[in-house]
């Protein structure tokens, strides 16, 4: 019931015109792909700028396009309009586009099943057929069943905007918790459905942000966290009635700088309340309560700055934590005795990062990073008889499943050059099976994927994973993608992306570093790049560029950074400190102004992470990389696509806004910078196949402009 994945994982956890946009322009604009490219330097016109000054301590800060933060204003919205068609004439007609959207529809275009889960031997998934926009919920009623549809969001919106998620399910398998999700947002609905009568309840959890989500056994009640104006709070609500209800357990106090993840025991006896602070990179609170007896919240930890992450396996607390082990071990702990002089280390740690341990069938399951990819091993309930998992190449697992009572345990794997496998594996025999595969139009075997490491800055060695074509000549001519992420504690491991894969079908190179700030190489590395030393993961990316040029792989003109999110960050900085290294930045959904960045939507969980401006302390390494107040006038930049949309509910799409008005006004360079505007696009996924095909389509028909890539077709 308890489902380690829903934490924030150690693992895993972007103006009015001064003149009138003519039709004249947009004619011109649309006339052919050579005027295209000719016309949009000079497209759109510069935003006007409308200086607020801001002081930290004795020190003045302009912020010229403040106004851009006003999503609504009338102002904003025709700004954003403006800057749409010119992203759109700019695009819209290069040569190859046709090719490029066929090629990527027919990657995305396939049946995908997701991870199942097992409640009450029926088992929850979801699945998207090759000519459906969105996945729909299912369930088999036993391993050789049919798949039965349970939720289909399809008639939800005309536009198929809007998607389904699975929140939770009760252990018998008889009550599906599922969520209703408008666009990119966080943000979701949660319903409830009889599986038997395929009928909803009436019971519905407005839209919110829900941090957590559990079901009793029986499915008569739900714990949920749900994020309010002053901070994250635990509910119960009884199915059948009014959520006005709904009664508040936990929580009173805590700032918005905190989460909750509540989870219970599989037998319903006990909850486990997990408080962290930020993103839980800094350190996490464990709690239990005895529901049963109606006991008191007791604590597990409360008084280390370590991360603590709990699971249930039977009558035990699995521990995994990082708490004297940088690359982290597992403690088990007797819910009936907590005291730490009684925790019990049952895998220790080694000198490989210990991503996640999940308990299935009386065995512990712990997935690990080495080297950056993914590693998989079975411990017995005492962290003994330690036995590999064998898995097919360099890659990623992710969504490993099972319950403390079964032994049957599922998780998935992909790789850069080969897309989602699912695996049954059967803990007593050892044997393996396929679940679901996704079957597409590569032929992998024309592909290699190598490790090389270079030197960063202050001498620390830094591997990258390069992805190409094999045969490739070292000639300094070969068009490049560098990303990375560099944060979090997060590990980035090879997967697989029908843009990458096209890129590297198309004699590209894609590149991914395992910066610092990341927890490949455990808690060290993670704390290398965050707060005081973020400059690192940016040095990382450098010296990455650096080893590309020098070894031949690429060159300047041939270069084009990519990422999202903090790896919006990462470019964004990339772009302003060293914009002689690149050709073409994509950054997407960005944090871009991180003076401000913590008094929007989700950014005081991120506080933890990289400090924030309001504390003198940390407002001068904040302003020294922050990419929109280093943005210099006069300066060439290279081409730069930012992309966002008012679905991003957790970067504020302001950050993309006010950087793509101040860097179009101030460029020196005659490169374009554009913004990609969709006005339901956000962080969370669930977005419809056609969408993510325009988006990758626009990307790539970005990148092979400017890297001039020849490109032929319609």
């Amino acid at each position: 019931m308890f489902d380690p994945a829903r934490l924030p994982s150690a693992s895993r956890w972007a103006c009015m015109f001064h003149c009138v946009f003519s039709l004249a322009l947009i004619s011109c604009l649309l006339c052919s792909p050579a005027m295209a490219q000719g016309a949009a330097a000079k497209c759109p016109p510069v935003a006007p700028a409308q200086d607020v000054h801001d002081h930290y301590g004795s020190v003045d800060v302009v912020d010229p396009y403040r106004w851009l933060e006003d999503q609504d204003s009338p102002e904003t919205r025709a700004w954003i309009e403006r800057e749409q068609k010119c992203t759109d004439a700019a695009l819209s007609k290069l040569p190859g586009r046709a090719a490029v959207a066929k090629r990527i529809s027919a990657l995305l275009r396939a049946d995908m099943l997701g991870t199942p889960t097992e409640r009450g031997g029926r088992y929850f998934f979801t699945k998207r057929l090759a000519n459906e926009d969105l996945s729909k919920i299912y369930v088999r009623r036993g391993a050789s069943a049919q798949d039965e549809v349970l939720i289909d969001p399809m008639p939800w919106s005309k536009d198929h905007s809007a998607s389904a998620t699975i929140e939770a399910i009760s252990l018998d398998g008889k009550f599906l918790f599922y969520g209703h999700r408008e666009g990119g947002k966080d943000e979701v609905s949660i319903h409830v459905i009889n599986t038997d009568t395929k009928q909803d309840l009436p019971d519905v959890l407005p839209a919110a942000l829900y941090l957590s989500v559990d079901v009793t056994p029986n499915g008569s009640g739900i714990y949920y966290v749900r994020a309010t104006d002053s901070g994250p709070r635990a509910f119960y609500h009884v199915v059948g009635t009014g959520t006005e209800k709904d009664k508040m357990i936990y929580g009173e106090g805590l700032s918005k700088e905190h989460g909750i993840a509540v989870g219970l025991s599989d037998d319903g006896r006990y909850l486990l309340y997990v408080v962290y602070v930020g993103t839980g990179s800094e350190k996490t609170s464990v709690y239990l309560q005895d529901l049963k007896n109606a006991g008191p919240i007791k604590t597990i930890v409360d008084d280390l700055n370590f991360q603590f992450y709990p699971s249930f396996g039977g009558n035990t607390i699995y521990v995994n934590t990082n708490w004297k082990a940088p690359q982290w071990h597992v403690y088990a702990v007797d819910p009936a005795n907590l005291s730490r002089d009684h925790w019990h280390e049952v895998i220790p740690e080694t000198k490989v990062k210990l991503e996640s341990v999940t308990p299935v069938g009386g065995k512990l399951i712990a997935a690990y990073t080495k080297n950056a990819a993914s590693e998989l091993k079975l411990f017995d309930n005492q962290g003994k008889n330690e036995k590999p998992i064998e898995l097919p190449s360099i890659g990623s697992v992710f969504s490993v499943s099972g319950r403390w009572e079964s032994s049957e345990l599922f998780y998935s794997f992909d790789a850069f050059q080969s897309p989602q496998t699912t695996y049954r594996y059967d803990l007593n025999s050892g044997d393996r099976t396929v679940w679901a595969k996704t079957n597409l139009p590569i032929d992998s075997g024309n592909f290699e994927t190598e490790q090389i490491w270079f030197t960063s800055r202050d001498k620390t060695r830094v591997p990258m994973f390069l992805f190409h074509r094999k045969g490739i000549k070292l000639d300094g001519s070969n068009p490049v993608i560098l990303t990375g992420y560099g944060g979090f504690d997060v590990s980035e491991t090879p997967y697989f992306s029908a843009l990458y894969m096209y890129w590297a079908e198309r004699g590209g190179i894609l590149a991914v570093a395992t910066l610092r700030g990341g927890g490949e190489f455990g808690e060290d590395w993670h704390r290398a790049g965050m707060l005081e030393k973020k400059q690192n993961v940016f040095d990382d990316f450098f010296a990455a560029a650096e080893s590309l040029i020098s070894s031949k792989y690429t060159s300047p003109s041939k270069l084009s950074i990519y990422g999202v999110s903090n790896g919006g960050l990462l470019v964004g900085a990339a772009l302003t400190q060293h914009p002689e290294l690149f050709q073409a930045v994509v950054c997407g959904y960005p944090l871009l102004d991180m003076l401000r960045f913590q008094k929007f939507l989700e950014g005081p969980y991120w506080v933890a992470e990289y400090g924030s401006s309001e504390k003198p302390e940390q407002f001068g390494y904040l302003k020294a990389y922050s990419p929109y107040q280093n943005v210099e006038k006069g300066k060439k930049y290279p081409a730069t696509l930012f992309i966002t949309g008012d679905g991003d509910t957790r970067v504020a799409p302001l950050h993309a806004r006010k950087m793509s008005a101040l860097l179009q006004a101030n460029t020196g360079s005659d490169r374009p910078i554009l913004l990609l505007y969709d006005t339901k696009s956000g962080h969370s996924g669930g977005r419809p196949i056609n969408k993510i095909i325009e988006e990758d389509t626009d990307i790539l028909s970005f990148l092979f402009w400017q890297l001039k890539v020849p490109q032929t077709g319609d």
